[in-house]
């Protein structure tokens, strides 16, 4: 059995469990930044699932990497793995690597291809939106001279940085708050630059097609 086929069936075993470890990675990090009364056994536990979780990731693309016998030639052709890998901010994005998995396998997807980059861009979205607000209200909600008081005024922020409106009325005062405001503002512009993009393909398309179709006159 050549490495291909190894790794495509270590990756069709892994996808449920993957999509389990981010979820519970992505509620587990949820429940200890907003139940501040949380008792130390809970958080214990939280962060013991957080720590399980990124494990499951480490594994799989360790496992993965040896499949592929390319070495190093396997970071810079997996770069969205590895980043997922070294940065928690992004690990619940593999929900969406996952989904897209489970839709290949089932047959072809049902939706055409402008439809599934807005399908999927929607969902990294909505989750790094809320991850992102996690991450920042956590640095920022006990620093002095905050303006991000509640988690709400985290994803008001957060809502406004995605869609690179950014009105200026809160905004993070901490050094790894701007850290991690610098990445979101990045994802945000290459999200929105994929939605407005395959939308217009779309539309041009369906333009071009009605013109084809139009009997001549």
């Amino acid at each position: 059995m050549d490495d291909d086929s190894r790794t495509a069936r270590w990756e069709q075993r892994l996808e449920m469990p993957l999509a389990v470890a981010s979820l519970a990675y992505l509620t587990s990090y949820a429940v200890r930044v907003l139940a501040r009364d949380l008792p130390e056994s809970w958080r214990a536990l939280c962060l013991a699932t957080t720590l399980t979780a990124w494990a499951v990731f480490v594994v799989d693309y360790a496992v993965r990497w040896r499949l592929s016998g390319q070495r190093l030639r396997f970071i810079r052709s997996h770069p969205i793995d590895t980043v997922v890998l070294l940065l928690p901010l992004l690990r619940p994005l593999r929900i969406v690597k996952v989904y897209e998995a489970v839709q290949h396998r089932h047959g072809r997807p049902r939706l055409p291809l402008h439809g599934r980059v807005i399908a999927y861009a929607g969902i990294a979205t909505v989750l790094l939106g809320f991850a992102g607000a996690l991450a920042v209200y956590q640095q920022e909600r006990d620093a002095a001279g905050t303006t991000m008081r509640s988690f709400g005024d985290a994803v008001w922020w957060t809502c406004s940085t995605l869609t690179t409106v950014g009105y200026g009325d809160i905004a993070p005062v901490t050094p790894l708050g701007r850290v991690i405001a610098a990445g979101m503002m990045a994802c945000g512009l290459a999200l929105l630059g994929a939605v407005t993009g395959s939308f217009s393909s779309w539309l041009l398309q369906t333009f071009a097609r009605e013109d084809d179709e139009r009997p001549p006159g």
